[in-house]
């Protein structure tokens, strides 16, 4: 919820704006500054400048294109849930594919927009990721409810899973290896192939999809 000034009334929702295009940047600005309950207090052209504005001025929400040269948007998203997480990250770009949507997410977007949504829809957006609420365009959940039907056309082996299920309770690769009775290389390589089938980079986003994928229990 918004922070309340002296008189009572409600302090504006304070956005950045992060785009690595000049023009889309003024656009947006020209569209937040519209509404009364909302405030553009700065704008930066990559995430690393996001990430500098974010540390000078207290922003509430940003506003994040993916695709920016410098420092991209999944890598400011992880960075500001790891240095700034009551900060809500919107991401707003004209890319819907897999491998645009699911790592923005995994990293810890509060929502995805595509640059085509209405200047209502917009504002309606930033307000609910304010709030904390998962916000995501039509597109965008529609690609991710397919994602989560499909069956996996290379399902883990038996011991894949077993060596996920240990990672997910928060066991190291020397633990892991102990249980299982093998060694950490042949842990290692079944974690090399458990990423590739889940097409994911790390170990916390294969958990991730892992229960997205209801591969382990709740």
């Amino acid at each position: 919820m918004s922070a309340v000034t002296g008189d009572g009334s409600p302090n504006p929702i304070r956005v950045l704006i992060v785009d690595d295009h000049p023009v889309v940047r003024d656009g947006l600005r020209g569209v937040l500054s519209g509404a009364p309950d909302m405030e553009v207090v700065g704008e930066a052209g990559h995430g690393a400048e996001a990430l500098a504005r974010v540390a000078a001025v207290p922003v509430d929400v940003v506003l994040m294109d993916l695709r920016m040269p410098t420092m991209g948007g999944v890598e400011a998203i992880r960075e500001l849930r790891r240095t700034a997480a009551s900060i809500r990250v919107l991401v707003l770009t004209t890319f819907d594919t897999d491998r645009d949507v699911l790592p923005a997410i995994e990293a810890g977007a509060t929502g995805y927009l595509l640059k085509d949504t209405p200047r209502e829809e917009l504002l309606r957006a930033v307000r609910a990721a304010h709030r904390g609420e998962a916000v995501l365009s039509p597109a965008v959940a529609g690609r991710l409810m397919g994602r989560l039907r499909e069956p996996s056309a290379d399902p883990l082996s038996g011991r894949e899973l077993e060596v996920l299920r240990l990672i997910a309770a928060g066991a190291t690769n020397r633990e892991a290896a102990r249980q299982l009775f093998i060694s950490e290389a042949t842990i290692k390589t079944h974690l090399l192939h458990v990423y590739a089938k889940l097409d994911v980079r790390d170990r916390a986003s294969a958990v991730a999809a892992a229960y997205r994928q209801g591969l382990l229990p709740p």
